[in-house]
Formats: structure tokens, sequence, C-alpha cells
């Protein structure tokens, strides 16, 4: 068939003589020639697969018993096949169809996978999400030739969240939700099961994975203050330690629930991404050459596809693209690269100041994005045929149509052929198996009750020979600075010239050749706890240290006698292959690890539940997040008289079992000790019979218009209502209250243990804490610069780590003892702090220095030369200082001894009268209580999107008395995650 414009090109088409319903279409990977049509009647009584060994010529008609949703082809065998059907359940088929066998009932869509070549041992291995008799889900494993005989393989023991695994590459991963904690896991090569370490305070409510090449992860997190962004991390080869590379990726929510996120992996060339970020609800496109280490805009045209001056300069002006993928499999979405065809990049968008949603022009690159051309003013479906020797495009319009266009010159001219005689809704394209393949197929239908058609285009006659060498030429890839070094080599890539009409065909390989280059600074990445500084700091964008990780700590898994490296803080990226030059990971020590005290000690009841029914077995489990778990012993105490020593116990992970028998409330307590310190817990377990009887008690006559007392009597006795418990020290007898708050006071000095349980109907929470009781300290009040808002999740652990930070730098700048100095961070916004100062221990043969002392000199000096501040995520410094207040900022709290001698010499003194005196007197406290929290429960990963203001201060001017409260808002932040 000749085309209207030219004579030079011949293009053959025909109609596959066979129409199908609702269908899909599958080419095999393995045979170019096969075609699998996947066909319902609109009856649904049957269905049938339709198979074409011949390009489409004659197709031979298989009845299967089952309405097929997903075809997953073996990635070696092109005989075995998976068939995922609309009852959640899956077949195997060994003959291309012909016979299928069920393998698994009650699977979960698109959480089927085939074995990954090279790192799965079993060629045949099927890895599967499925539902047990319970409801829960878990992630099963088994072979494809007796799947259905033997019980799967179970490689991990516990539920996984819905829809939640991934099989990609070397990985594997999940998540699982447990006490409204989500974790998410990760496996490498097979290997067990670990946590996956993103930054502490990222807390996500959802992670997607990005990529999974050359042994790293990307994934994209949402954290717990984004609405529609997500923030993109790079992991270490094993996929477990992830640093950030960029904040505020958009996204986009589906009607089902999925999530669409604007980053995409150029295929062809490894490490470049395009990604689309949206600061104050502007969106402007991204290129990064080095795998997320550096990022650029792109750079506009200089002229638009008539030869007329774009005037669009940076940096006010810029190309961008949309990145949203297609909601039909056989179109390409709006932007399209592919592993043959390198350095070529086809994509919609405008040029501007930002991302327009209604403007999309078609823009493209041979050069990797280098350089930029318009070549459509409309959207349009793209496919790239024989390594991207030819492009195809078809106008994205709701209007049929019968005209294609192509380009065998990388879209600088095009040329249009009628594909059919008659305009066709045109629903896809798809292209036949092969690198060098110029066979596609148009999917379409004429109107919108008609059948689908299917069209095919060969445009091999087109061609006249097969390239030779000299119908190449070649390009150097570089980044928009002009530099050829990108991931530590130079690369040159060949391309047919665009006078040249031949087939690239199977033989050509697009690499022409590559050369190592000498390491720079660019190399390296930022390990994980660090994060690059802002642009404007005079580092020049160095790496530095997160407040909340010490690079110089022991890993949790350190054991006594091995060994471990403190991180410099950088890092190279597996895939960059650089040599000599800079080194940034030189400065690598090794250490011993030592015998370190256990820390984050836990002991809860398997289940999570603190109430339990008389004669029920129980069984508790003791976790411990830090320190030497080997030359640990436990002691174990649960109180009602067993009490026993372990040995190895949060090592093995054995439980504990045990049976209250009669009703009460026990308190067991967990002592973890060895040589370098100890750490205690303790759970308060009610023992309760279940509810037995409700009794409604009512008069039996009563007159017209007399009122009436009804009463419901429970036993045992349960208003329905939230009732918290309140433990003081190891009084077993609690204090309750309906109030989430109670006040009381302290009669001595000391360490006192403070418990709490909330309980509403089967629900309980607990959370202990220790509280210092002290005479005398001081107060200055701190308050930091704005950015530290920004990120402030508004949980416990946070600001806990934010005081110790405090204190530790100021300890550091004034040389006061830091066991003396406490910053307690104060809940909502702005962030506030209040540093107690505390009296240094006594010494022998002299007195005891007050709290006016020259510590309280140093420490404003420190602070009002602006020598306090840590480094924050987002490359900010945080800055501390004093705060004003409308009272003293140097609040004294404590009563009694030294102060009550200075309180009578002024009286004294002034000889102030006897009303005076009591009203005096009636001003100062008889004791403030310091409260210092030793938080013992783990992080919670939650959403915290609430900053209350309804804040509660551990201590409260000059009250006599503590305030030992929940906060409501902050524990509804617990609660829902």
């Amino acid at each position: 068939m000749c085309l209207s414009h030219t004579s030079l090109y011949h293009l053959e088409t025909k109609w596959w003589p066979y129409k199908v319903s609702i269908c899909t279409v599958v080419f095999n990977r393995f045979q170019y020639n096969l075609i699998i049509l996947v066909s319902s009647s609109l009856n649904d009584r049957d269905q049938s697969l339709f198979l074409s060994t011949d390009e489409g010529a004659t197709f031979q008609k298989q009845l299967i018993t089952f309405f097929v949703e997903t075809l997953i082809f073996h990635p070696k065998e092109e005989d075995k096949v998976v068939a995922y059907t609309k009852e959640s359940k899956v077949y195997l088929s060994t003959d291309l169809g012909k016979k299928w066998t069920l393998l698994q009932e009650r699977a979960t869509k698109d959480r089927v996978f085939w074995a990954v070549a090279g790192v799965d041992g079993e060629p045949d291995l099927i890895h599967m999400e499925i539902q047990d008799l319970s409801g829960g889900f878990r992630y099963v494993t088994c072979q494809s030739q007796n799947c259905s005989d033997r019980t799967p393989t179970i490689p991990f023991a516990s539920s996984i969240d819905h829809n939640s695994l991934t099989v990609q590459d070397d990985y594997i991963f999940f998540k699982a939700t447990t006490a409204n904690r989500t974790k998410y896991y990760v496996s490498y090569r097979r290997n067990e099961f670990v946590l996956m370490k993103l930054p502490k305070y990222a807390l996500p409510k959802d992670l997607q994975i990005i990529s999974t090449d050359e042994n790293e992860v990307f994934v994209a997190v949402q954290e717990w203050y984004q609405t529609d962004t997500y923030n993109l991390y790079q992991s270490d080869p094993q996929g477990v330690y992830y640093s950030i590379v960029l904040e505020n990726v958009r996204s986009t929510k589906q009607p089902e629930e999925n999530v669409l996120i604007d980053i995409l992996e150029v295929r062809g060339v490894k490490g470049v991404f395009l990604a689309n970020q949206k600061i104050d609800g502007k969106v402007t496109t991204l290129i990064t050459y080095n795998k997320g280490r550096d990022w650029d805009y792109l750079t506009p045209p200089a002229i638009d596809m008539n030869g007329k001056p774009t005037n669009c300069k940076p940096p006010d002006c810029h190309l961008h693209l949309h990145l949203r993928w297609a909601d039909n499999p056989y179109v390409s979405g709006t932007v399209h690269t592919k592993d043959t065809a390198p350095g070529l990049i086809m994509g919609a968008g405008n040029l501007g100041s930002q991302l327009v949603e209604y403007k999309e022009e078609m823009y493209i690159t041979s050069d990797c994005g280098n350089t930029w051309r318009q070549v459509f003013e409309e959207e349009h479906h793209i496919l790239y045929l024989d390594h991207g020797g030819v492009i195809v495009a078809i106008k994205d319009t709701s209007i049929p149509l019968k005209i294609l266009k192509f380009s065998i010159d990388e879209g600088h001219t095009w040329s249009t052929h009628n594909f059919t005689s008659t305009s066709v809704f045109v629903d896809g394209l798809l292209s036949e198996p092969g690198d060098e393949t110029l066979v596609m197929t148009v999917f379409g239908h004429i109107s919108f009750r008609s059948d689908w058609e299917l069209v095919k285009v060969d445009f091999r006659p087109s061609f006249p020979r097969q390239c030779t060498e000299d119908d190449y030429d070649y390009w150097n890839l570089t980044n928009l600075q002009g530099n050829h070094c990108i991931m530590g080599q130079q690369r040159s890539f060949r391309k047919r010239k665009t006078t040249s009409w031949c087939i690239k065909g199977q033989s050509f390989t697009s690499v022409l050749t590559s050369s190592v280059c000498k390491c720079s600074s660019s190399d390296f990445f930022c390990d994980y706890g660090f994060e690059r500084s802002a642009p404007s700091k005079s580092e020049a964008r160095k790496c530095f240290a997160n407040f909340w990780f010490n690079p110089d700590l022991p890993p949790e898994d350190c054991v006594l006698g091995q060994a471990y490296t403190s991180s410099p803080g950088y890092r190279k990226v597996v895939s960059n292959v650089c040599e000599g030059g800079v080194d940034l990971q030189r400065y690598v020590f090794q250490h011993q690890c030592p015998l370190t005290a256990p820390r984050g000690l836990r002991v809860s009841i398997k289940g999570e539940t603190v109430a339990v029914k008389p004669g029920e077995d129980v069984t508790f489990v003791v976790r411990q997040e830090q320190g030497d778990v080997v030359n640990t012993k436990y002691l174990v105490d649960l109180g009602d008289g067993f009490k026993a020593v372990y040995v190895n116990l949060t090592v093995t992970g054995e439980p504990i079992r045990h049976r209250y028998e009669n009703p009460g409330i026990y308190r067991v307590f967990v002592k973890a000790e060895n040589a370098a310190g100890h750490e205690e817990t303790v759970l308060f377990v009610q023992v309760n019979s279940p509810l037995r009887a409700l009794h409604l008690e009512v008069v039996p006559v009563i007159g017209v218009n007399q009122e009436v007392n009804l009463t419901a009597i429970l036993l045992p006795q349960n208003p329905n209502l939230t009732v918290f418990y309140w433990w003081i020290g190891n009084n077993l007898q609690p204090l309750l209250s309906l109030d989430n708050f109670l006040v009381t006071q302290f009669s001595e000095t000391g360490e006192v243990r403070v418990t709490v349980q909330a309980s509403c109907g089967n629900s309980m929470l607990q959370d202990s804490k220790v509280i210092r009781v002290l005479d005398q300290f001081q107060v200055l009040p701190l308050k930091f610069t704005k950015h530290l808002d920004m990120y402030n999740p508004n949980i416990p652990e946070w600001r806990e780590d934010i005081g110790l930070v405090v204190t530790r730098l100021l300890s550091e700048e004034t040389n006061i003892p830091e066991e003396t100095l406490l910053t307690v961070v104060k809940p909502g916004l702005p962030t506030t702090a209040d540093l107690h100062v505390l009296l240094p221990s006594p010494k022998p043969k002299r007195k005891r220095s007050v709290p006016s002392d020259k510590r309280i000199t140093a420490i404003k000096q420190a602070l009002n030369a602006h020598n306090i501040s840590f480094f924050l995520r987002g490359g900010f410094w945080v800055l501390v200082t004093l705060r004003d207040t409308d009272s003293d900022s140097q609040r004294i709290g404590g009563g009694g001894g030294y102060w009550a001698l200075i309180v009578l010499f002024l009286i004294c003194l002034f000889a102030i009268g006897a009303f005076i005196l009591y009203k005096f007197k009636r001003k100062l406290p008889g004791r403030t209580v310091y409260a210092q929290m030793h938080n013992e429960k783990e992080q919670e990963m939650t959403s915290p999107v609430n900053h209350s203001e309804d804040t509660q201060n551990i201590i409260q001017g000059n009250h006599s008395g503590v305030v030992l409260s929940i906060n409501s808002r902050e524990m509804h932040s617990y609660l829902v995650s």
C-alpha cells in the first residue's frame, strides 16, 4: 500500500479475521509469531483461548472452565503459564493453555510471581499472597509441579498486610501491621526478612517500590506530614538502609485507591530518572543522571515545531512533562522510553514556569534529555519499533481515526499512513515481542457496541536492506552541565544516521564504548543517617549527621567480640564504577563491639492485650531494642509467685507461657542485667472474669406521670467508657478516673515510677515513666528557628531526641556536666523547650552551690552568642536561643532548706508583718516536682498530623504538685495509624 505523499515507503496492513469481545491480547515473549487472545462471550457462560502461531493468520480455539483475569508467563520456559481468575484462583498450564491445574484458591490479584532466575534456587517456584482460613493474609511459596498436592512453604511466620507482597529482582517486600503500627520488611536474595530502616522520623503513611535495578532500591515514602506528595529514598545493596534523594514528588490517587507517583525511570540509560516535584502547589519536572544525587530542570527548546522562537528561557521558564501512567495497558502513557533505544525520550508537556494540566504538546529528545524538540501540538500514543529506528504516533483523541504517523529519523520528519479504510476508535497499540520487530498491532472498535478490531501494520517492506557499520553514527552521554563522567564512566552510544533507510535488526547493540573515570565528590551520596546541607551553607553541600543519629554508636545487633565500622557520612552507589581520585569513604574506622547495657526492654502479651481471663493461657514476649543480648540475664517475676532467670531470652525469641487461676491485678516485672548496666520494665496484667449477667431493675407498678428509675446492673461492672488506671510506684491498687488526667503530689525526693493504662472494651494500652522528685532546680525557656516546626511530628520520642541533642551541645559548649542539664521539649507548635539546670551532686566538705551560680551565666552566654545549633533534614541548621517570657526567664523550683533560710533572712531584714509573711509563704512551693520521662515503649509509626496546642506542662509555675496526663490529641495520633 503506497502512502499519499511519497512512494519511497511501503507498508503492509491487514485485518485479523477473528473478532473478539471482552478480550486480552498477549504476545508470547519467546515465540514472535505466537499470539494468544483471551475472549469471553457476552453472556459470560463460557470463555475461550485463541492461539495463533502464524502472526494471526489462523487461530485455534481452546475452551476453558474459568474466567481469566491475568496471564503470567514463565520467564524462561515458553509453554508454562499461570492464570489468575476472577474468582481469585490460580491455575497452571505446562502446555500453553491446553490443560490447566488448580494451584491455589483465595490468592490476591497481581500478587503472584514466578521465580527470579539466578536468585530463586528452584526455577519453577511460585510466590503468592493468599488469604488463610482466619481471614488474614500470608506470603507462601510452592513448586509449580506439586503446589496443589502439598502444603505451601511459609517463609514469614506472621500475617502480612493485604495487597503488599512484591517480588522484584533480588528483593521481596511486604508490610505487616500489628498493634496499630505498620512495619515494612525486605529480603535480599531470599535471606531472612529484616525491617527496612528509613530515617527515624519519616513515620511513613505509605511506601511504594519504584525501582530495584543494579542492587539498589528506590522507594517513594509518604511521610506523616504529606498529603499529595512523596519523598524519594535510595537504599544500600541489601535494601535495608535508606537515604533521601528528593522531596515532595507529586502523587495522585486513582478511584481504585491506587496511588500514582510522578517518578519515571528512563529506560536504556541506567541512573536517569524523571520526576515531578510539587512545592507550594507548583509542579515542575526534574531530571537526574546519577540516580538522584543531583537534579536539574529540563532545558526548553529555542524554537517550536513551526520554527518560531519559544521565548522560554531559564530560570523563569523550563520544559515540564506529564509523567502519568496510562489506564490502558496497550498505550504508552505520557512519556515513552525503551531499553533498546537509549537516549530516546518522547513525552507530553508544556513550556513555562510550571506544569499545566491541560497542555499536552509532544516533545522529543534523542540525547537523553540534553536537547528537546517539539514534534506535535497535541498528545499522541507512541510506539518504538526496531530499536527506536521507527517511531509510530497516533493521536490521543476520542474521535475515530484511520491515519497514523511514523518517523525514521528520531522525529525530525513525519510520514502518514492510512492503516484502515474505515475510521476506528483506537484503544491501544502493541508491538510484537523482540527488539528488532517492525510489526505492530492497532486495537480499536468501529462503534461503541462493536467488537474489537485488530489491525496489523508491517513496516518491513519499507526498508530495502539491513544496516551496516557505515549506516551508524555515535553520540556521547552528558548531563546538563556538560559533564561526560556519569556514574563513574564515559559512555558513547550508536544511532542510525538520519539518511540511512535500513533495518537495525536483532544483532544491533546500542552501547559503543565506555571508559572508567576518576572519582569526584559528585560520585558520593549521603549515607544512612546523614543529609546534605542547604545550598546556601558554606560547607558546599556536605553531608551532616541528623540530630537523632550518632554514627559512632555501635549498631543494634553488635555482639561483644565482633567489630563494626563507623560511617564517615558518604557512600558510593554500587553501580558507580569510578576508580581512584577523591575517596570520601576513606575515613571509615573499625571499632570493637563493646559490652552494652540493655535498652528498650519491653514485656508484652502476645496479641497486644493486658486483660485476660482466669485460667486462660497467657504468652509473654520479652523484647529488647538495643544492647548486648548474649551476655545478659533476664529476671522475670510474673506477680503470682512465679520467678525465673533466663539467658538468651530475646535472642531465641522463646515466649514465656503462664496461666493465672484467680482474678486480680498482677505486676509482671522483668529486669535485664549485664556488667555494663541494667534495664527494667513492668506490665500490669488484669485478670478478670468475663461478663456473666445483665439485670434490669425496675419498680413493677408505677402511676401515670410518675417518674421511674431504670437501672441496668452489669456483672462484672463495665460502664463501656474509657477508664484510666494509674499506678503510683509499686502500689498494686490503681487510682481510677474517667478523665484522662490526674493531679497528685509527692512528699519525698527520689525516683517514682508512674504507670497508666487506658481501657475501653477489649482494647487496652499502657505506658510507664520514671519521675524524679528533686528539691531544687532552675528552668530556662528555649526557642528554636522556624525550620524545626516543618519537621515536628509531635510525638514524645522525637521531642526526647531533640532534648538530648540540645543538652549534649550545651554541655560541650559550657563544660557543664551533662547529667546536670535536661532539656524538655513541649508538645505542639511552635516548638519550644525548657532547659532544667539541676544541682550538681554534693561534694565532701563543701557546701552545695546555689542555682544562681556561674552555670546560668555560661549557658545564657552560649545561647545569646548563637553557638548552639544542630543539623536537621531538608539541609537546615536549627538555632537554639532563649525564649522571651512575661515572667523572669529563670524560674526556680524547689522549697525548704537553703531557700527557706533566705526567706527568713529577708523577713527579719525588712520586719514584714505576720499577714504579709503569711501571704508570701503561700506563694512559696513546699516542694516542686521535676518529671524526667524515660520512654519505655518502642517508636510508634503514626500519622500525627494534628499539632496540638492544648499542651500540658510537666511543671507549671510554682504549683506544689505534678500533673500526670495523657494529651487527648496526642493519644489519638498514637492510636490511629
